[in-house]
């Protein structure tokens, strides 16, 4: 009867794994080898156990192809072989995908190259920020170390007319603010001044009150100053034909010349 089946899945059972494993390698390295000698192909098999033990095999290339300087001994011209047989794969599958390769991996590739410099750059600066701080100084000789300080100098006379010019810029700030106070004192103390002088005032008005304020008033008249009209002890109603015009013209410029009422508006 023929071999059933084989089930292609894990083999679970550890023993039977390991003979499994064992039977089937030593298969496939003696097919490679049959496949090499008979079919004059250049084979190479590579084979890691679940353990990582190497199984490999590898066809010995022509003999004109080989150089017995660089295998002295049977295993190095074997492990030769094996090497050559890797790069010529190398070569073919890797040449290829160069030639076809794009110009977006060749952008691609530049950018990398920019990258690179750039991390070398941050690296560069990262140190000197350290050196500068005081640290990882050990590697530094004499004349790093005097150019280290030179730049501490220069920076520290920077940092210093900065802060002089910022203190500058203070005082000149602070100085205009004290002209525009002074200017504001000098208003209020006249607003000040305007308002002490009219307090006096209201409150002598306040205190006296308008029935206590003093009029100016006219002088008193003299008696002399009115004078007695002339006149008659008899009285007479009506026209008086007796009075002469004389009597009537001398009453009448008395009463104007001292600013009384004249003599004919009385009659």
């Amino acid at each position: 009867m023929g071999r059933g089946r084989v089930e292609l899945k894990r083999i679970e059972n550890k023993i039977n794994r390991q003979v499994t494993f064992a039977k089937r390698r030593n298969g496939l390295l003696k097919k490679a080898y049959e496949l090499s000698i008979l079919c004059d192909a250049e084979v190479a098999l590579i084979i890691f156990s679940n353990r990582g033990k190497l199984y490999e095999f590898c066809s010995s290339p022509s003999y004109g192809d080989m150089n017995w300087n660089e295998a002295p001994s049977c295993i190095a011209y074997e492990f030769t072989a094996m090497v050559k047989t890797i790069e010529r794969y190398q070569r073919c599958s890797y040449g290829a995908m160069e030639a076809s390769r794009p110009i977006n991996e060749t952008q691609n590739q530049s950018s990398y190259q920019e990258y690179l410099k750039l991390k070398t750059t941050v690296e560069v600066l990262q140190r000197s920020q350290r050196n500068l701080l005081g640290e990882d100084l050990g590697p530094l000789n004499t004349k790093e170390l005097e150019q280290l300080e030179n730049q501490l100098e220069t920076s520290l006379k920077h940092i210093r007319s900065t802060k002089t010019q910022f203190m500058l810029d203070q005082l000149a700030d602070l100085h205009k603010r004290e002209q525009m106070l002074l200017e504001a004192n000098k208003a209020l103390r006249r607003k000040m001044e305007e308002s002490s002088a009219q307090v006096p005032l209201r409150l002598a008005w306040e205190a006296t009150g308008p029935q206590n304020i003093t009029y100016n008033r006219l002088p008193p008249q003299s008696e002399g100053f009115f004078q007695p009209l002339p006149s008659n002890s008899d009285l007479q109603i009506g026209y008086n034909p007796v009075v002469s015009e004389q009597e009537v013209n001398v009453s009448g410029h008395t009463q104007n010349v001292n600013g009384y009422i004249p003599g004919w508006m009385l009659i």
